[in-house]
């Protein structure tokens, strides 16, 4: 089998692909809900922006799903994948005992793919995300489209869970 030789667009999930906004009250609790977080997530509305992005990108690119959900939300994320229609491709997970920020575990992932295959764009939410992957010579588009709580982006940051 030929490796693919188009270049990689990557989308972030949750606030990119995934309209997460019915779920963010579990993070405005304390303690934080995460297992109730991650349950909701096969009932998130898609986005459409972000999916007729990733549609209209799977034209001249192999899509690459990079998220900071941990693994063990594997299974439901790759079913919701699937109903929305969106194009196949891999699903690069967090490990369920990485708390480092996302900044960080993705711009590792990115790092790892720009090795073997040239990332056209990373599509994310997280201006943190955005910002360091910009730093390190990537195309990124900011996906602005949906609206997320202070408690998820205080999560992301700081809690490194999503």
């Amino acid at each position: 089998m030929t490796p693919d030789p188009r270049p990689l667009a990557v989308f972030d999930l949750d606030g990119t692909l995934a309209d997460t906004a019915h779920r963010q009250r579990f993070l405005e609790r304390r303690p934080r809900d995460w297992n109730g977080f991650f349950a909701a997530a096969p009932q998130d509305p898609p986005l459409a922006e972000g999916v007729a992005l990733a549609l209209d990108s799977a034209r001249e690119c192999e899509v690459v799903y990079l998220t900071g959900r941990p693994e063990r939300c594997r299974a439901d994320t790759e079913a919701w994948l699937a109903a929305q229609g969106l194009p196949a491709g891999a699903l690069k997970m967090r490990r369920d005992d990485d708390r480092r920020p996302a900044r960080r575990t993705k711009l590792e992932v990115l790092r790892r793919l720009a090795r073997g295959r040239t990332v056209r764009m990373l599509v994310d939410d997280d201006e943190l995300v955005c910002d360091e992957a910009e730093r390190a010579g990537f195309s990124v588009v900011r996906a602005r489209w949906a609206s997320t709580s202070a408690a998820l982006k205080d999560a992301q940051e700081r809690e490194g869970r999503t």
